[in-house]
């Protein structure tokens, strides 16, 4: 079971903790928005402990897991990873925003517009140091969140409750359904940790969710050498289910050993996984584990 809480980051457990309702794995991008300021009139940026103690205390009600600095890289964890937090309003009826997952990270970026820290102005989360991120992207990907955004990136989404309650992903606050919020507008793009640097002199890294996929569909009839390593060492593992091949072209064939690939890592590590988490496409810790080699 990947580590409920975050190796690195300082705890601060609040208790009340509650299941989430199991379905695609999900995170939340966060900012905390504490203060109005516009680049005419820049506000210094509220202090990370200042915002820590109202998390601890009279915020507690709507705290996230994590609350992030990403000036210093300092991060606060309130909850463990299987809880729900109360980030999100929940209208009654509907989807149930803060369990709608097997799990559902938030996190919380300690910034807002044209925060200034040191004299220097910032108009967007991304143009801040965002120290810390890789941390806590490897941490959010250890407990099977895609690197996608399935209703939109922070700068131009959707709030579609159909896509928020079947497709794993990160969302912003502005796309979760039942929610008026605008935030974070931006957000750090995604990155291979640095802890897997060295692993991937040797293997293929994880091209993405959509590498895999067309739409809502395997990419059928795409075309690429990983395809063919891909499927080498499937057949390797015992997973392989080809009449013909492996070749360069994806085929249903390709689907079902990388869906069998995950069935057995899921058994041999109890994991725990059912449903979407066992089909197709590739998660980031199966393509891992499976050590396809690079060209």
């Amino acid at each position: 079971m990947p580590a409920l809480w975050m190796p690195g980051a300082t705890h601060l457990d609040l208790g009340d903790h509650a299941p989430c309702d199991g379905g695609p794995a999900k995170a939340l991008a966060h900012i905390t928005w504490d203060l109005n300021a516009t680049a005419a009139k820049p506000r210094d940026l509220v202090p990370y402990e200042q915002l820590c103690t109202f998390f601890a205390g009279p915020g507690r009600g709507s705290a996230s897991h994590l609350l992030w600095n990403p000036f210093s890289g300092g991060v606060t964890q309130f909850l463990p990873a299987n809880s729900r937090s109360k980030s999100l309003v929940d209208a009654p009826g509907g989807t149930r925003t803060n369990r709608a997952g097997a799990c559902v990270i938030q996190i919380e970026a300690l910034f807002f517009p044209y925060a200034r820290v040191a004299g220097v102005v910032y108009p967007r989360l991304v143009d801040t140091p965002c120290k810390g991120w890789p941390d806590i992207l490897d941490w959010v990907r250890s407990w099977g969140v895609p690197d996608r955004w399935p209703n939109g990136r922070p700068e131009s989404c959707t709030r579609d409750e159909h896509t928020w309650e079947t497709e794993g992903g990160w969302y912003p606050h502005k796309g979760v359904p039942e929610n008026a919020h605008d935030d974070p507008l931006s957000w750090p793009a995604f990155t291979i940790p640095a802890e897997s640097a060295s692993s991937s002199e040797a293997f293929e890294p994880y091209p993405g969710h959509d590498f895999f996929m067309s739409g809502t569909k395997p990419a059928i009839g795409k075309q690429s050498t990983v395809f063919t390593r891909m499927g080498k060492r499937l057949v390797a593992v015992g997973c392989g289910r080809y009449s013909v091949g492996p070749g360069p072209r994806l085929g249903q064939a390709d689907v079902d050993s990388y869906e069998a690939w995950q069935r057995q890592y899921n058994a041999t590590h109890r994991k725990g996984w059912s449903g979407t988490a066992l089909r197709w496409p590739p998660g980031k810790e199966t393509w891992d584990a499976l050590e396809v080699p690079k060209a």
